[in-house]
C-alpha cells in the first residue's frame, strides 16, 4: 500500500500562509481520496479538507473554507494544502490520509502519515 509522508509545517504569524505537502510512495496515490487532517493538543483528530481522487470533488471545515485550499497532482503522486490568513486556532498537527471516498470522517481513512506540525502565533 502507499506510504504518505508530510513537509511543509512550521510556526508562522496570523495572517501568514503555509502551503502543506504529502508525498505517497510505494503505489500511486491517484486511486485513492485524500484528506488532510488536524489534531490540536488535548482534542480529537478533526476532518479539514478532503478531495477525490480525480480532484473535481472537495470539501472544506466550515472554519477553513476560503482561506484554505486543497488540490492533488497525482503525476507527481503529492497532495497539497495551501493554508492563507491563518489565525491562532488552526494551530494543530497536520496529517494526511488515503481512503476509499472523500469522506469527512477520520476513522474512515486507512492510510496516515506521521503527521507535520503548524503553529500559528497572535
Amino acid at each position: 500500500q502507499v506510504q504518505l509522508v508530510e513537509s511543509g509545517g512550521g510556526s508562522v504569524q496570523a495572517g501568514g500562509s503555509l502551503r502543506l505537502s504529502c508525498v505517497g510512495s510505494g503505489r500511486t496515490i491517484s486511486s485513492y481520496a485524500m484528506g488532510w487532517f488536524r489534531q490540536a493538543p488535548g482534542k480529537e483528530r478533526q476532518f479539514v479538507a478532503v478531495i477525490n481522487s480525480s480532484g473535481e470533488v472537495t470539501y472544506y471545515l466550515d472554519s477553513v473554507r476560503g482561506r484554505f485550499t486543497i488540490s492533488r497532482d497525482n503525476a507527481k503522486n503529492t497532495l497539497y494544502l495551501q493554508m492563507n490568513s491563518l489565525k491562532p486556532e488552526d494551530t494543530a498537527v497536520y496529517y494526511c490520509a488515503a481512503g476509499a471516498f472523500p469522506i469527512t470522517t477520520p476513522s474512515q481513512y486507512r492510510i496516515w502519515g506521521q503527521g507535520t506540525q503548524v503553529t500559528v502565533s497572535p
